[in-house]
């Protein structure tokens, strides 16, 4: 089975739906976007369908509107910034199906843009209805997914509407999704280090059971890694906890080391009675975790031991931050951490989500290798499962 990507297919002159990804941030009292880096990343893209002389059709979800319009989840003011970054007008219709949708399309000039209004205006959208994936389907004789952020849902737009249109692929951002995140599986430099952080081992226990067999170590780190500590009979205060998760902590520990896999994990803690901007905090040992405190961060010995490894590898994949990194002191870990990625000289892909809001803290984003748009679409991948949004796209 292949893929084939944008610059593959004949496009020229041809009606060319492209699934992006434009869920933006926004400014909750003006409404004006506050980062626009999904948009810049979609533009390779766009660009190349428009000198192609395609007509253009772009799709996106924004937010959760539960399928029924919300003017606030209107896609109106991402037309506007992205009519901007081309230089050039983008048709904005008031919804993403109907007549007068059809017309719009009809009507579009070759190198034209139209950008759809949000498809979870519509329930049908995330239930993946096949009625409303082949209305979409008959607004274009191309489909193109570069919406890796959504790859893991099988929706209407991300996966129902390829079995309608024979011409499919992908885009540019997804294609390089695709291809950093398989050499990560498939063919690492070694040695090739994970580092997963982040509040909970329930959202990662696949991706360690996979690495597992993949990887030469892991660091754990962030909330998570209370519920392996507590697993080897550690106490650990008020730190973050999943108890019924436990066992799979324990069952993991174990399979890391009949493998020979160093699974390292905090050895001091930044700790606080609570998660509140001024409040006392301290570092203390291994086991010293006083039981009205919790963990807030990895501590200076931890950060040590981490960089030591880090600067070791030649390949790392990270997702999730040391610590409640969002306020001080508790960021020093993460930032720590990023630094000391971007200074590895190692291929780097960090797996979207807070990860990614840390090296953008830290300064370091431009030293890293790929920073993936999908934080929960890259984990999956990771994870060996097979994405909605890629497996749909695949031809004989």
């Amino acid at each position: 089975m292949a893929i084939k990507a944008i610059n593959e297919l004949l496009i020229s002159g041809k009606r060319v739906f492209i699934r992006v990804d434009f869920n933006v941030p926004k400014d909750k009292k003006t409404g004006e976007i506050s980062d626009d880096t999904r948009i810049r990343e979609a533009l390779p893209t766009i660009r190349f369908a428009l000198e192609q002389e395609a007509k253009v059709i772009l799709a996106s979800h924004f937010g959760r509107p539960k399928g029924k319009p919300v003017p606030e989840m209107s896609l109106l003011p991402v037309a506007q910034r992205l009519s901007e970054l081309l230089g050039q007008d983008v048709i904005f219709p008031d919804d993403c199906i109907g007549d007068g949708v059809r017309k719009c399309v009809q009507d579009l000039a070759p190198g034209g843009v139209i950008l759809l209004e949000n498809l979870r205006f519509h329930p049908e959208e995330e239930a993946n209805d096949p009625g409303f994936a082949q209305k979409l389907a008959q607004l274009c004789e191309v489909y193109i997914n570069d919406a890796f952020g959504t790859a893991h849902r099988a929706h209407a737009s991300t996966a129902g509407m390829a079995e309608f249109v024979k011409e499919k692929g992908v885009g540019f951002l997804m294609q390089k999704e695709i291809n950093y995140l398989s050499k990560l599986i498939e063919d690492p430099e070694r040695p090739f280090l994970a580092i997963l952080g982040g509040a909970k081992i329930s959202d990662k226990i696949g991706v360690v059971e996979n690495l597992l067999s993949k990887v030469d170590g892991i660091l754990i780190c962030g909330g998570m890694a209370y519920t392996f500590l507590k697993a080897q009979k550690i106490e650990v205060g008020k730190s973050l906890l999943e108890d019924d998760k436990i066992p799979t902590a324990k069952k993991l520990l174990d399979r890391a080391k009949t493998k020979k896999i160093p699974l390292l994990l905090p050895e001091d803690h930044v700790v606080a009675p609570a998660l509140e901007k001024g409040v006392k905090s301290q570092v203390k040992g291994l086991k010293k975790i006083p039981a009205d405190q919790m963990a807030l961060d990895i501590g200076p010995a931890t950060i040590a031991k981490f960089v030591a490894k880090i600067k070791k590898a030649k390949t790392i994949f990270w997702n999730g931050p040391a610590g409640a990194f969002e306020i001080e002191p508790f960021n020093q870990g993460t930032i720590a951490i990023a630094r000391a990625v971007a200074e590895s000289g190692a291929l780097s892909v960090i797996g979207g989500g807070d990860s990614v809001a840390a090296v953008h803290q830290a300064g370091v984003a431009d030293k890293i290798t790929h920073i993936s748009t999908g934080g929960g679409a890259s984990l999956e991948f990771i994870e060996g499962k097979k994405l909605p949004g890629i497996s749909a796209l695949e031809v004989a």
